[in-house]
Protein backbone atom coordinates (compact mmCIF):
# COMPACT_ATOMS: atom_id res chain seq x y z
CA UNK A 1 0.00 0.00 0.00
CA UNK A 2 1.93 3.51 0.98
CA UNK A 3 5.54 3.69 1.14
CA UNK A 4 6.89 5.32 4.51
CA UNK A 5 8.04 8.48 3.99
CA UNK A 6 5.11 10.32 2.83
CA UNK A 7 2.52 12.44 4.57
CA UNK A 8 -0.87 11.67 4.71
CA UNK A 9 -3.61 14.51 3.07
CA UNK A 10 -7.36 14.20 3.84
CA UNK A 11 -10.52 15.40 3.14
CA UNK A 12 -12.63 16.71 6.41
CA UNK A 13 -14.98 14.65 6.07
CA UNK A 14 -13.04 11.22 6.77
CA UNK A 15 -14.00 10.29 10.50
CA UNK A 16 -12.02 12.24 13.23
CA UNK A 17 -9.42 10.13 14.15
CA UNK A 18 -8.74 9.74 10.90
CA UNK A 19 -8.32 13.83 10.17
CA UNK A 20 -6.57 13.82 13.90
CA UNK A 21 -3.59 11.54 12.79
CA UNK A 22 -3.16 13.43 9.64
CA UNK A 23 -0.74 15.29 7.97
CA UNK A 24 -2.77 17.84 6.03
CA UNK A 25 -6.70 17.85 5.68
CA UNK A 26 -8.82 20.36 3.98
CA UNK A 27 -11.32 20.46 1.11
CA UNK A 28 -11.02 18.93 -2.04
CA UNK A 29 -9.80 22.09 -3.59
CA UNK A 30 -6.77 22.18 -0.89
CA UNK A 31 -5.99 18.48 -1.44
CA UNK A 32 -5.93 19.21 -5.54
CA UNK A 33 -3.44 22.50 -4.62
CA UNK A 34 -1.84 20.76 -2.51
CA UNK A 35 -0.20 17.80 -4.61
CA UNK A 36 -0.29 20.55 -7.56
CA UNK A 37 2.51 22.31 -5.69
CA UNK A 38 4.03 19.41 -4.32
CA UNK A 39 7.44 18.57 -4.78
CA UNK A 40 8.66 15.74 -7.50
CA UNK A 41 9.34 12.83 -6.13
CA UNK A 42 7.38 13.43 -3.02
CA UNK A 43 5.09 10.80 -1.41
CA UNK A 44 0.92 11.19 -0.48
CA UNK A 45 -1.80 8.82 1.07
CA UNK A 46 -4.67 11.15 0.68
CA UNK A 47 -7.61 10.40 2.15
CA UNK A 48 -10.86 11.08 -0.26
CA UNK A 49 -13.09 9.77 -3.34
CA UNK A 50 -10.59 7.09 -5.09
CA UNK A 51 -11.48 8.53 -8.56
CA UNK A 52 -9.77 11.89 -7.19
CA UNK A 53 -6.93 10.30 -5.83
CA UNK A 54 -6.63 8.33 -8.97
CA UNK A 55 -6.93 11.69 -11.01
CA UNK A 56 -4.11 13.18 -9.46
CA UNK A 57 -1.85 9.64 -9.83
CA UNK A 58 -2.58 10.48 -13.24
CA UNK A 59 -2.34 14.24 -13.88
CA UNK A 60 1.30 14.44 -11.42
CA UNK A 61 3.02 10.85 -12.30
CA UNK A 62 6.13 12.55 -10.64
CA UNK A 63 4.50 12.13 -7.48
CA UNK A 64 4.00 9.20 -5.37
CA UNK A 65 0.08 9.23 -4.95
CA UNK A 66 -1.39 6.42 -3.23
CA UNK A 67 -5.40 6.21 -1.69
CA UNK A 68 -5.34 6.02 2.55
CA UNK A 69 -7.78 2.91 2.16
CA UNK A 70 -7.49 1.20 -1.42
CA UNK A 71 -10.75 -1.13 -0.14
CA UNK A 72 -13.27 2.02 -0.20
CA UNK A 73 -16.67 1.72 -1.86
CA UNK A 74 -16.77 4.07 -4.46
CA UNK A 75 -19.32 7.62 -4.30
CA UNK A 76 -21.85 6.41 -6.40
CA UNK A 77 -23.71 9.92 -5.72
CA UNK A 78 -20.64 12.04 -6.80
CA UNK A 79 -20.91 9.90 -10.56
CA UNK A 80 -24.40 11.57 -10.88
CA UNK A 81 -23.41 15.15 -10.39
CA UNK A 82 -23.01 16.33 -13.78
CA UNK A 83 -23.07 19.19 -15.76
CA UNK A 84 -26.11 17.80 -17.85
CA UNK A 85 -27.98 16.69 -14.69
CA UNK A 86 -27.32 19.98 -13.41
CA UNK A 87 -28.71 22.00 -16.20
CA UNK A 88 -31.58 19.89 -15.59
CA UNK A 89 -32.05 20.43 -12.20
CA UNK A 90 -31.73 24.27 -12.42
CA UNK A 91 -34.13 24.25 -15.59
CA UNK A 92 -37.02 22.08 -13.71
CA UNK A 93 -36.06 24.47 -10.73
CA UNK A 94 -37.08 27.40 -13.10
CA UNK A 95 -40.45 25.64 -14.14
CA UNK A 96 -41.10 25.87 -10.87
CA UNK A 97 -40.65 22.19 -10.37
CA UNK A 98 -38.14 20.54 -7.46
CA UNK A 99 -36.50 17.72 -8.54
CA UNK A 100 -34.97 15.52 -5.64
CA UNK A 101 -35.90 18.17 -2.45
CA UNK A 102 -34.01 16.89 0.45
CA UNK A 103 -35.17 18.01 4.06
CA UNK A 104 -33.78 18.40 7.44
CA UNK A 105 -34.88 19.03 10.96
CA UNK A 106 -34.94 22.74 11.51
CA UNK A 107 -31.96 22.73 13.49
CA UNK A 108 -29.28 21.28 11.16
CA UNK A 109 -30.90 23.46 8.29
CA UNK A 110 -29.84 26.34 10.74
CA UNK A 111 -26.49 25.41 11.37
CA UNK A 112 -25.83 24.58 7.62
CA UNK A 113 -27.01 28.00 6.58
CA UNK A 114 -24.50 29.17 9.40
CA UNK A 115 -21.79 27.22 8.12
CA UNK A 116 -22.47 28.04 4.45
CA UNK A 117 -22.80 31.85 5.37
CA UNK A 118 -19.26 31.48 6.99
CA UNK A 119 -18.00 29.93 3.53
CA UNK A 120 -19.53 32.57 1.52
CA UNK A 121 -18.29 35.28 3.84
CA UNK A 122 -14.79 34.28 3.11
CA UNK A 123 -14.55 34.91 -0.44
Amino acid sequence: MFISGGQILVHPECPFEVVQLSDLNGSTDFIIKTIQNADPGSKWAIGTEVNLVNRLRSEYPDRMIESLSPFQCLCSTMFRIRPPYLLHVLERLLDGEVINQITVPDEVAHWAKVSLDRMLSLS
